[in-house]
Protein backbone atom coordinates (compact mmCIF):
# COMPACT_ATOMS: atom_id res chain seq x y z
CA UNK A 1 0.00 0.00 0.00
CA UNK A 2 1.05 3.43 -1.02
CA UNK A 3 2.38 5.48 1.90
CA UNK A 4 1.95 9.30 0.43
CA UNK A 5 4.98 11.90 2.28
CA UNK A 6 4.93 15.99 1.95
CA UNK A 7 8.38 17.27 2.37
CA UNK A 8 9.43 21.02 2.94
CA UNK A 9 12.57 22.98 4.03
CA UNK A 10 12.36 25.57 5.79
CA UNK A 11 14.46 28.78 7.56
CA UNK A 12 18.12 29.52 5.97
CA UNK A 13 19.18 27.66 3.15
CA UNK A 14 22.27 24.69 3.95
CA UNK A 15 24.63 23.00 1.74
CA UNK A 16 23.44 19.26 1.77
CA UNK A 17 19.72 20.34 1.88
CA UNK A 18 19.54 18.94 -1.70
CA UNK A 19 21.40 15.59 -0.81
CA UNK A 20 18.74 15.00 1.86
CA UNK A 21 15.70 15.14 -0.22
CA UNK A 22 17.44 12.86 -2.68
CA UNK A 23 18.20 10.22 -0.28
CA UNK A 24 14.82 10.56 0.95
CA UNK A 25 13.22 10.02 -2.62
CA UNK A 26 15.09 7.96 -4.54
CA UNK A 27 15.32 5.70 -1.02
CA UNK A 28 11.36 6.26 -1.43
CA UNK A 29 10.97 4.94 -5.19
CA UNK A 30 13.77 2.18 -5.00
CA UNK A 31 13.41 0.41 -1.30
CA UNK A 32 9.52 1.32 0.20
CA UNK A 33 6.49 2.07 -1.48
CA UNK A 34 6.60 5.93 -0.40
CA UNK A 35 4.79 8.57 -2.73
CA UNK A 36 6.88 11.77 -2.36
CA UNK A 37 5.61 15.24 -3.04
CA UNK A 38 7.84 18.30 -2.23
CA UNK A 39 5.96 22.04 -0.83
CA UNK A 40 8.03 25.21 -2.10
CA UNK A 41 9.16 27.62 0.53
CA UNK A 42 8.85 25.88 3.69
CA UNK A 43 5.54 26.48 5.52
CA UNK A 44 4.19 28.76 3.02
CA UNK A 45 4.06 26.54 0.29
CA UNK A 46 2.31 24.11 2.58
CA UNK A 47 -0.12 26.91 2.89
CA UNK A 48 -0.93 27.77 -0.43
CA UNK A 49 -0.35 24.15 -1.94
CA UNK A 50 2.19 25.03 -4.21
CA UNK A 51 4.06 21.17 -4.29
CA UNK A 52 5.62 19.43 -7.02
CA UNK A 53 6.04 15.52 -7.06
CA UNK A 54 9.69 14.82 -6.48
CA UNK A 55 9.96 11.66 -8.65
CA UNK A 56 13.05 10.18 -10.37
CA UNK A 57 13.48 13.47 -13.00
CA UNK A 58 12.84 15.53 -10.22
CA UNK A 59 15.98 14.23 -7.88
CA UNK A 60 18.21 13.72 -10.94
CA UNK A 61 21.55 15.80 -10.62
CA UNK A 62 20.54 17.63 -7.12
CA UNK A 63 23.48 15.81 -5.09
CA UNK A 64 26.09 18.73 -5.53
CA UNK A 65 23.53 21.62 -6.12
CA UNK A 66 23.93 24.07 -2.94
CA UNK A 67 20.91 25.38 -1.36
CA UNK A 68 17.27 23.72 -2.05
CA UNK A 69 15.40 22.73 -4.73
CA UNK A 70 12.16 24.05 -3.18
CA UNK A 71 13.23 27.46 -1.90
CA UNK A 72 12.47 28.27 1.96
CA UNK A 73 11.15 31.02 4.30
CA UNK A 74 11.03 31.78 7.70
CA UNK A 75 7.18 31.64 7.78
CA UNK A 76 5.92 30.06 11.10
CA UNK A 77 2.78 27.92 10.78
CA UNK A 78 1.12 30.09 14.18
CA UNK A 79 2.33 33.32 13.42
CA UNK A 80 1.99 33.92 9.85
CA UNK A 81 1.79 36.77 7.93
CA UNK A 82 -1.12 36.89 5.56
CA UNK A 83 -2.97 39.92 4.59
CA UNK A 84 -1.11 42.47 6.33
CA UNK A 85 -2.15 40.37 9.75
CA UNK A 86 0.04 37.83 12.01
CA UNK A 87 -2.86 34.59 11.60
CA UNK A 88 -2.25 31.11 13.05
CA UNK A 89 -2.78 29.26 9.88
CA UNK A 90 -2.10 25.62 10.73
CA UNK A 91 -5.76 25.11 10.17
CA UNK A 92 -5.34 25.52 7.11
CA UNK A 93 -1.90 23.43 6.34
CA UNK A 94 -3.71 20.84 8.26
CA UNK A 95 -6.32 20.71 5.33
CA UNK A 96 -3.29 21.11 2.38
CA UNK A 97 -2.09 17.92 4.10
CA UNK A 98 -5.53 16.23 4.18
CA UNK A 99 -6.17 17.70 0.48
CA UNK A 100 -3.07 14.79 -0.77
CA UNK A 101 -4.04 12.22 1.73
CA UNK A 102 -0.39 12.73 3.78
CA UNK A 103 0.47 10.04 5.92
CA UNK A 104 3.64 11.81 7.14
CA UNK A 105 5.20 15.25 6.62
CA UNK A 106 8.74 15.79 6.77
CA UNK A 107 10.38 19.27 7.83
CA UNK A 108 13.55 19.94 7.08
CA UNK A 109 15.18 22.66 9.42
CA UNK A 110 16.65 24.15 12.09
CA UNK A 111 15.88 24.63 15.54
CA UNK A 112 12.95 27.32 14.49
CA UNK A 113 11.73 24.90 12.19
CA UNK A 114 12.14 21.92 14.57
CA UNK A 115 9.63 23.80 16.81
CA UNK A 116 7.24 25.20 14.18
CA UNK A 117 6.97 21.27 13.10
CA UNK A 118 5.77 20.17 16.40
CA UNK A 119 2.93 23.10 16.39
CA UNK A 120 1.87 21.17 13.38
CA UNK A 121 1.29 18.05 15.23
CA UNK A 122 -0.13 19.43 18.20
CA UNK A 123 -2.89 19.91 15.54
CA UNK A 124 -2.49 15.78 14.76
CA UNK A 125 -0.06 15.43 12.14
CA UNK A 126 2.23 12.78 11.40
CA UNK A 127 5.58 14.64 11.57
CA UNK A 128 9.09 13.40 11.08
CA UNK A 129 12.02 16.02 11.08
CA UNK A 130 16.05 16.18 9.76
CA UNK A 131 18.16 18.33 11.66
CA UNK A 132 20.01 21.07 9.47
CA UNK A 133 21.72 24.36 10.37
CA UNK A 134 25.29 25.23 9.91
CA UNK A 135 25.51 26.92 13.53
CA UNK A 136 25.21 23.09 14.96
CA UNK A 137 23.12 24.00 17.66
CA UNK A 138 19.86 21.69 17.42
CA UNK A 139 19.94 19.40 20.99
CA UNK A 140 19.74 15.98 20.70
CA UNK A 141 22.35 15.20 17.43
CA UNK A 142 25.79 14.71 17.33
CA UNK A 143 25.83 17.06 14.18
CA UNK A 144 23.44 18.89 11.83
CA UNK A 145 23.86 18.70 8.38
CA UNK A 146 25.27 22.09 6.80
CA UNK A 147 28.17 22.61 9.33
CA UNK A 148 30.88 20.68 7.82
CA UNK A 149 30.58 22.57 4.69
CA UNK A 150 29.74 25.93 6.70
CA UNK A 151 33.15 25.52 9.00
CA UNK A 152 35.65 24.80 5.84
CA UNK A 153 34.45 27.95 3.92
CA UNK A 154 35.27 29.60 6.99
CA UNK A 155 38.64 27.74 7.79
CA UNK A 156 39.25 28.71 4.47
CA UNK A 157 38.84 32.42 4.63
CA UNK A 158 40.38 32.30 7.74
CA UNK A 159 43.76 30.47 6.01
CA UNK A 160 43.52 33.18 3.39
CA UNK A 161 43.59 36.44 5.28
CA UNK A 162 47.19 35.02 7.53
CA UNK A 163 49.15 36.47 4.60
CA UNK A 164 47.51 40.05 4.25
CA UNK A 165 47.48 40.08 8.20
CA UNK A 166 51.36 38.67 8.35
CA UNK A 167 52.13 41.26 5.29
CA UNK A 168 50.19 44.64 6.96
CA UNK A 169 51.48 43.79 10.58
CA UNK A 170 48.01 43.99 11.59
CA UNK A 171 44.91 42.40 13.87
CA UNK A 172 42.25 40.74 11.33
CA UNK A 173 39.09 40.15 12.84
CA UNK A 174 36.90 37.71 11.29
CA UNK A 175 33.39 37.38 12.20
CA UNK A 176 31.90 34.13 11.82
CA UNK A 177 28.35 33.04 12.03
CA UNK A 178 26.77 30.76 13.89
CA UNK A 179 24.15 32.54 15.92
CA UNK A 180 24.11 32.06 20.26
CA UNK A 181 26.44 28.98 19.87
CA UNK A 182 30.01 28.77 18.70
CA UNK A 183 30.88 25.58 17.00
CA UNK A 184 31.38 27.35 13.78
CA UNK A 185 33.80 30.02 14.93
CA UNK A 186 35.60 27.97 17.58
CA UNK A 187 36.22 25.07 15.11
CA UNK A 188 37.38 27.26 12.16
CA UNK A 189 39.30 29.38 14.61
CA UNK A 190 41.11 25.86 16.20
CA UNK A 191 41.74 24.65 12.18
CA UNK A 192 42.71 28.24 10.61
CA UNK A 193 45.41 28.79 13.58
CA UNK A 194 43.67 31.44 15.20
CA UNK A 195 45.71 33.58 17.43
CA UNK A 196 41.77 35.27 19.52
CA UNK A 197 38.99 32.78 19.43
CA UNK A 198 35.43 34.37 20.58
CA UNK A 199 32.57 33.00 21.29
CA UNK A 200 29.33 33.04 22.97
CA UNK A 201 29.66 30.77 25.68
CA UNK A 202 32.69 32.78 26.88
CA UNK A 203 31.75 36.31 27.60
CA UNK A 204 35.27 38.38 26.90
CA UNK A 205 37.07 41.59 27.88
CA UNK A 206 38.87 43.66 25.41
CA UNK A 207 41.84 43.97 27.34
CA UNK A 208 42.74 40.40 28.24
CA UNK A 209 42.63 40.03 24.25
CA UNK A 210 44.60 43.48 23.50
CA UNK A 211 47.04 41.76 25.95
CA UNK A 212 48.12 38.39 24.30
CA UNK A 213 48.31 40.12 21.01
CA UNK A 214 50.67 42.69 22.58
CA UNK A 215 52.73 39.58 24.01
CA UNK A 216 52.95 38.36 20.56
CA UNK A 217 53.79 41.41 19.25
CA UNK A 218 56.78 41.61 21.75
CA UNK A 219 57.59 37.64 21.04
CA UNK A 220 58.57 39.15 17.55
CA UNK A 221 54.96 37.65 15.48
CA UNK A 222 53.47 41.14 14.42
CA UNK A 223 50.07 40.38 13.76
CA UNK A 224 46.70 38.54 14.67
CA UNK A 225 43.83 36.45 14.01
CA UNK A 226 40.83 36.97 15.93
CA UNK A 227 38.20 34.49 14.81
CA UNK A 228 34.28 35.71 16.67
CA UNK A 229 31.54 34.28 16.63
CA UNK A 230 28.28 36.58 15.69
CA UNK A 231 27.10 36.01 19.20
CA UNK A 232 29.90 36.88 21.38
CA UNK A 233 29.77 39.39 23.29
CA UNK A 234 31.64 41.07 26.30
CA UNK A 235 31.30 40.47 30.56
CA UNK A 236 29.53 43.89 30.58
CA UNK A 237 27.08 42.82 28.00
CA UNK A 238 26.60 39.42 29.03
CA UNK A 239 25.65 40.92 32.62
CA UNK A 240 22.89 42.79 30.57
CA UNK A 241 21.80 40.02 28.59
CA UNK A 242 21.05 38.16 31.84
CA UNK A 243 19.18 40.98 33.74
CA UNK A 244 17.42 41.91 31.15
CA UNK A 245 15.95 38.09 30.09
CA UNK A 246 15.68 37.88 34.26
CA UNK A 247 13.36 41.27 33.78
CA UNK A 248 11.07 39.78 30.82
CA UNK A 249 10.63 36.17 32.99
CA UNK A 250 9.38 38.38 36.15
CA UNK A 251 7.01 40.89 34.01
CA UNK A 252 3.80 40.36 35.93
CA UNK A 253 1.49 42.42 33.65
CA UNK A 254 1.10 43.13 30.05
CA UNK A 255 2.70 46.57 30.03
CA UNK A 256 5.95 45.04 32.02
CA UNK A 257 6.15 42.46 29.72
CA UNK A 258 5.96 44.17 26.62
CA UNK A 259 8.50 46.75 27.96
CA UNK A 260 10.84 43.84 28.89
CA UNK A 261 10.61 42.94 25.44
CA UNK A 262 10.91 45.69 23.31
CA UNK A 263 14.01 46.64 26.04
CA UNK A 264 15.72 42.81 25.03
CA UNK A 265 14.75 43.37 21.54
CA UNK A 266 16.87 47.05 21.06
CA UNK A 267 19.66 44.71 22.93
CA UNK A 268 20.47 41.97 20.11
CA UNK A 269 19.53 44.45 17.32
CA UNK A 270 22.68 46.35 18.70
CA UNK A 271 24.80 42.94 18.27
CA UNK A 272 26.35 43.54 14.82
CA UNK A 273 28.25 46.48 15.53
CA UNK A 274 30.02 44.78 18.79
CA UNK A 275 32.59 43.13 16.28
CA UNK A 276 33.33 47.24 14.78
CA UNK A 277 33.66 47.74 18.58
CA UNK A 278 36.06 45.29 19.28
CA UNK A 279 38.01 46.40 16.25
CA UNK A 280 38.07 50.39 17.59
CA UNK A 281 38.85 49.12 21.12
CA UNK A 282 41.89 46.52 19.96
CA UNK A 283 43.33 49.16 18.36
CA UNK A 284 43.24 51.64 21.20
CA UNK A 285 44.12 49.58 23.10
CA UNK A 286 47.34 47.80 21.44
CA UNK A 287 48.10 50.58 18.70
CA UNK A 288 47.84 48.04 15.90
CA UNK A 289 46.22 48.64 12.94
CA UNK A 290 42.78 46.33 12.72
CA UNK A 291 40.69 45.13 9.81
CA UNK A 292 37.14 43.66 10.10
CA UNK A 293 35.89 41.04 7.80
CA UNK A 294 32.29 39.45 8.00
CA UNK A 295 32.01 36.52 6.25
CA UNK A 296 28.17 36.45 6.29
CA UNK A 297 26.50 34.52 3.76
CA UNK A 298 29.03 33.61 2.11
CA UNK A 299 29.62 30.44 4.80
CA UNK A 300 26.33 28.87 3.94
CA UNK A 301 26.18 28.66 -0.08
CA UNK A 302 28.12 26.84 -2.41
CA UNK A 303 28.56 23.28 -3.51
CA UNK A 304 28.28 21.02 0.53
CA UNK A 305 31.13 19.14 1.27
CA UNK A 306 31.45 15.50 0.79
CA UNK A 307 30.28 14.85 4.23
CA UNK A 308 27.21 16.88 4.01
CA UNK A 309 26.38 15.02 1.03
CA UNK A 310 26.99 11.68 2.73
CA UNK A 311 25.10 13.10 5.70
CA UNK A 312 22.17 14.65 3.90
CA UNK A 313 21.82 11.48 1.99
CA UNK A 314 22.11 9.40 4.99
CA UNK A 315 19.38 11.21 6.97
CA UNK A 316 17.17 11.15 3.97
CA UNK A 317 16.97 7.64 3.57
CA UNK A 318 17.04 6.84 7.21
CA UNK A 319 13.93 9.12 7.55
CA UNK A 320 12.33 7.25 4.44
CA UNK A 321 12.93 4.01 6.75
CA UNK A 322 11.40 5.41 9.19
CA UNK A 323 8.14 6.29 7.39
CA UNK A 324 7.87 2.93 6.19
CA UNK A 325 7.71 2.05 9.71
CA UNK A 326 5.08 4.12 10.87
CA UNK A 327 7.43 5.94 12.99
CA UNK A 328 6.18 9.62 13.45
CA UNK A 329 6.66 12.41 16.01
CA UNK A 330 10.57 12.01 15.94
CA UNK A 331 13.74 13.52 15.02
CA UNK A 332 16.42 11.74 12.72
CA UNK A 333 19.24 12.62 14.95
CA UNK A 334 22.66 11.89 14.26
CA UNK A 335 24.50 9.21 16.95
CA UNK A 336 27.59 8.33 16.95
CA UNK A 337 28.57 6.35 13.38
CA UNK A 338 24.66 6.35 12.71
CA UNK A 339 21.35 7.89 13.42
CA UNK A 340 18.28 7.45 15.67
CA UNK A 341 15.20 9.14 16.32
CA UNK A 342 14.69 11.45 19.08
CA UNK A 343 11.45 12.55 20.08
CA UNK A 344 10.66 15.68 18.55
CA UNK A 345 9.79 16.95 21.95
CA UNK A 346 13.32 16.56 23.27
CA UNK A 347 14.56 19.01 20.74
CA UNK A 348 12.19 21.90 20.93
CA UNK A 349 12.81 25.41 22.38
CA UNK A 350 16.45 24.02 23.10
CA UNK A 351 19.92 24.59 22.10
CA UNK A 352 22.93 22.78 21.83
CA UNK A 353 25.45 25.18 22.67
CA UNK A 354 29.81 24.63 23.33
CA UNK A 355 29.93 22.84 27.00
CA UNK A 356 32.96 23.96 29.09
CA UNK A 357 34.78 21.14 28.93
CA UNK A 358 35.03 20.38 25.27
CA UNK A 359 37.56 18.89 23.29
CA UNK A 360 38.11 22.25 21.36
CA UNK A 361 38.01 24.71 23.66
CA UNK A 362 40.92 22.33 25.58
CA UNK A 363 42.79 21.93 22.45
CA UNK A 364 42.74 25.69 21.53
CA UNK A 365 44.02 26.52 25.53
CA UNK A 366 46.91 24.21 25.25
CA UNK A 367 47.83 25.32 21.58
CA UNK A 368 47.88 29.23 23.55
CA UNK A 369 44.88 30.30 21.67
CA UNK A 370 43.46 33.37 23.93
CA UNK A 371 39.31 32.72 24.50
CA UNK A 372 38.92 36.38 25.94
CA UNK A 373 38.57 35.15 29.45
Amino acid sequence: MTINVGVLTAGGDTPGLNAALRGLGKSASHIYALQLIGFYDGFRGLLHDRHIVLNESALSGILTIGGTILGTSRDKPQKMVVGGKIEDMRDAMVETYRKHHLDMLVCIGGGGTQKNAYSLMEKGLNILTLPKTIDNDIANTDVTLGFDTALGIATEAIDRLHSTAHSHHRIIIVEIMGHNAGWLALGAGVAGGADVILVPEIPYQAESIAQAILERSQSGKHFSIVAVSEGAMTKSDHKKEEQLLADKKGAKNKKDKEKARLALEGFYTEQPGRTMKLSQDLERLTGLESRVTILGYVQRGGTPSARDRLLGSELGSSAAALISEGISGVMVAVKGQGTKPVELKSVVDKRKTVPADHIWLQTARRVGTCLGD
